[in-house]
């Protein structure tokens, strides 16, 4: 599967609005998509996000994790 598709489904977006999160246009994503080829600019652009978006996920559940200890020890 494309990469831009893999991403806009993983995460469940829009084109549009995949591409407003890493900064191109969705014609720009329909397009690589089309013709089955990613610049390697919009590969980073997307392995990037994917990281960011793991990582805030990561950070979300590590904050739960620590009020919850916090709540233990009271």
């Amino acid at each position: 599967m494309h990469l831009v598709k893999r991403v806009s489904k993983e995460l469940g977006l829009t084109y549009k609005e995949l591409g407003e999160k890493i900064g191109y246009s969705e014609s720009i994503l329909r397009q690589s998509v089309s013709k089955n080829k990613i610049s390697s600019q919009l590969k980073r652009a997307l392995e990037l996000y994917v990281e960011t978006v793991k990582l805030k996920e990561e950070k979300k559940e590590t904050e739960r994790i620590k009020d919850l200890i916090k709540t233990f020890f009271k």
